[in-house]
């Protein structure tokens, strides 16, 4: 029997037409992998210096990754010892990772393992906890207003609002209209709950279904008009939008640490399949 092993290409369709399967048997796990490995496909300039590899061993493949120029790691569920292979694969041949995104065993067994090959420290950057939608329970009560979907004249207000919800969970790098193309939110789909008299008061996003699977990403209402119950009604609309539209997994992410959202993800429906983790590594010489 042939021990595992890893293969790396830089070819997006040759790393589709053989991974794509293994990567549609798990949407919810793999949606990371599914949403940006499309959007590569489809062209997005990313695609130039990015990295994928795959896992072959005894009943197909086991295992794959993506890694973006200049970013990091995302790689679906390994095992501490399959996490050690990949991690003594990539830095005998010289390949950078900033960071490693994945389950959280999966991270921690990464980021030891690329510590122990490379030198490299890694730190816990940030925990965030993986949701798949089970019934949907619409919120009560139900704010007064309606769901709209976002056009090209709101373009202006969507880029400052993804603008600050960036800005408010810390993450990197900033978004403002100099750098929206490049974003990862430049081919979402936005909805806006407005008020009454038409007034966008929150909004939320969602993924181009990939294999019957969609993300809601970002949710964000600005700080001023939150406790009103907007979020959780925009979440519902596009949740239920998704399932109208036939996908079979809608998720999300939560911070864990924010007891706010994740009440509010839980009573729409929402169930925690687990959690991910995220690992800066420091440069080494």
């Amino acid at each position: 029997m042939h021990p595992d092993a890893w293969h790396l290409t830089d070819d997006i369709d040759d790393f589709l037409h053989l991974t794509g399967d293994f990567l549609r048997s798990r949407p919810t796990l793999h949606n990371m992998q599914l949403t940006v490995t499309e959007k590569l496909r489809a062209g997005a300039p990313e695609a130039a210096g990015a990295l994928f590899g795959r896992l072959v061993g005894a009943g197909g493949i086991h295992a794959a990754f993506y890694r973006l120029p200049a970013r990091g790691l995302a790689v679906t569920p390994l095992t501490p010892e399959r996490a050690d292979s990949l991690a003594a694969h990539l830095a005998a041949r010289g390949h950078r990772v900033p960071y490693v995104s994945a389950d959280e065993a999966t991270a921690t067994a990464f980021a030891e393992a690329w510590q122990r090959h490379t030198g490299a420290a890694a730190t816990l950057r940030t925990r965030i906890r993986l949701y798949r939608l089970g019934a949907l329970t619409p919120p009560q009560p139900h704010p007064e207003g309606r769901s709209r979907a976002a056009g090209a004249q709101d373009h202006e207000q969507l880029v400052r609002w993804v603008g600050e919800f960036v800005d408010t969970v810390g993450e990197v790098p900033a978004v403002d209209a100099a750098t929206w193309a490049g974003s990862r939110f430049a081919d979402r789909h936005f909805t806006f709950w407005e008020t009454p008299d038409g007034t966008p008061v929150s909004l939320a996003a969602v993924t181009t279904m990939t294999a019957g699977m969609v993300r809601v990403d970002p949710v964000y209402t600005p700080a001023h008009l939150r406790g009103r119950g907007y979020a959780g009604a925009v979440t519902a609309a596009v949740s239920r939008a998704a399932l109208t539209a036939g996908a079979t997994d809608v998720v999300l992410y939560a911070d864990p640490a924010n007891p706010t959202s994740n009440a509010l993800y839980q009573r729409l429906g929402y169930v925690r399949v687990t959690e991910w983790a995220v690992y800066d590594f420091a440069r080494t010489a």
